[in-house]
């Protein structure tokens, strides 16, 4: 008898009499179960076509996307720099900052200090048919510019970087939420086979601003843990300890994958503990990503015009390469993808850094949305850039911006947005957004809608209520989608 075998019958004869008319009042215990397996574990004898479809299904509406690709610029770009030209405040450059914009408001480091108007750094210039006026450092992106849905009129709740990245992924600024991605692949599942549904990957800039993104935001919060993003590298290892160790064939590893998985469908039987249901599953995705992922990240053989459009090297490590990898991932059927690029936290030298930062994502940017567009995945890929929040415009330390939650800039492309749309708008100045302003749960309802979510439905019973991504909020901006 063998030592899987002797497990077997010891989980055989803890089951109790309990237990036994437990799971079988129940009845759907071993069909929850198969919905979570992978169909490549004949042990557990799941069906083909077994795999989590989520819980919207069929969608609430028709859906005009499918994916999303999230371009998350971590430590809060300027807008004052980049997407919102502010002609009076570089008239108001060098004077104090009138007090009716600021009074009572909150500010981040610069409370309690002397505020002073900080004229816009770089200089602008119109784009497209639809004359956007950007900051001339971004031709690339300028060069599609009719495609793009620019709003001018974002806010936020939060004003420090980890509060303000949980509350524009999550919808809170608490941890323990659900990431949109979560939602998102619990809601609508996965159209991957070997790959998970929610990817997350990160570059660092060249201005060695190496703050760090706590891997809670993408957690699957209260949600069960599969539908976490899962973290690939971009250089090195994608995953580690993705090898087997010397010695070790797939077909052994295999083996060993199968016990693991019967003795935890076993004790499953027993304790009716969600979470095991999900180790199930995450040790069968784990050894089909040994095979899928080393495939995915070798982008060698793309054609050299795509490398060339997109302006990076195999294994690089850039944003350019993570934007390649988003397309690659999103032709796999991964419904959620998230791009964290760091080195936006310009408290000092905002004019040096931004021209660097421009340099770095520019034409990758241009390039994700003309390979998508080639391909014909644009139509049905919600492409998202956006900081966790802007910058002042009064300055920090004489030529840098502090944090500022009040209005900025982001902008979406593609599943359905209105491309050349100039939506909202700060005031003159760029202090606070007055026209048609937008909050996070506004974006996030917007986004769901287009892939066949009523927000106010997609929920989960947590503590006796019925929590979501928007919370109690959120409303369909119906004029940026088309």
């Amino acid at each position: 008898m063998t030592p899987t075998t002797e497990l077997l019958r010891a989980l055989r004869q803890q089951q109790t009499r309990r237990v036994f008319l437990g799971r079988a009042s129940q009845g759907l215990g071993s069909v929850a179960l198969a919905s979570l397996v992978s169909p490549r574990l004949p042990i557990l004898g799941a069906a083909a076509s077994d795999r989590w479809t989520g819980v919207v299904n069929p969608p609430h509406f028709q859906p005009k996307a499918k994916r999303v690709i999230w371009m998350s610029m971590a430590g809060g770009p300027s807008h004052l720099e980049t997407w919102d030209h502010k002609p009076k405040l570089a008239e108001m450059h060098g004077k104090p900052m009138p007090e009716s914009f600021t009074k009572g408001k909150q500010i981040a480091q610069l409370q309690g200090q002397k505020l002073v108007c900080f004229g816009p750094q770089l200089k602008f210039q119109r784009f497209g048919k639809c004359g956007v006026e950007i900051c001339e450092l971004f031709p690339q992106i300028g060069s599609v510019a009719d495609e793009i849905c620019w709003i001018r009129s974002m806010t936020s709740e939060a004003i420090n970087h980890d509060p303000a990245h949980m509350f524009m992924n999550t919808g809170s600024q608490i941890a323990g939420r659900p990431s949109m991605g979560s939602w998102v692949v619990y809601g609508l599942g996965s159209e991957a086979e070997n790959l998970p549904g929610f990817v997350v990957l990160t570059s660092l800039g060249q201005g060695g601003q190496n703050q760090p993104i706590a891997a809670r935001q993408w957690a699957a919060g209260l949600l069960p843990t599969r539908f976490q993003g899962v973290h690939l590298r971009g250089k090195g290892d994608p995953v580690m300890y993705l090898g087997n160790p010397s010695g070790v064939t797939r077909e052994r590893q295999a083996n060993v994958v199968q016990a693991i998985n019967a003795l935890n469908a076993r004790h499953d039987a027993m304790v009716d503990d969600p979470e095991i249901a999900t180790r199930i599953a995450q040790y069968e995705m784990a050894f089909q990503m040994q095979a899928s992922v080393p495939e995915l990240m070798d982008t060698s053989k793309e054609p050299a015009s795509i490398r060339e459009l997109y302006g990076c090297s195999p294994g690089d490590g850039s944003f350019a390469s993570n934007c390649l990898l988003a397309r690659r991932l999103a032709e796999r059927g991964v419904r959620f993808i998230q791009l964290y690029h760091k080195d936006w936290d310009h408290h000092g030298g905002v004019k040096d850094g931004v021209q660097l930062k421009a340099k770095e994502i520019d034409r990758a940017c241009m390039a994700l949305i003309t390979d998508l567009r080639q391909r014909d995945m644009l139509k049905d890929t919600i492409v998202v850039w956006a900081g966790e929040f802007g910058r002042t415009p009064m300055s920090q330390g004489g030529d840098g911006r502090d944090h500022h939650n009040a209005g900025f800039s982001i902008w979406l492309t593609g599943g359905g947005m209105r491309g050349g749309l100039q939506y909202g708008a700060t005031d003159e100045l760029g202090y606070a957004a007055v026209e048609n302003p937008i909050d996070v749960h506004d974006l996030h309802a917007t986004m769901l809608r287009q892939l066949g979510i009523d927000h106010t439905r997609l929920t989960v019973k947590f503590q006796g209520l019925d929590v979501r991504l928007t919370g109690i909020a959120g409303r369909l901006i119906p004029e940026i989608v088309s």
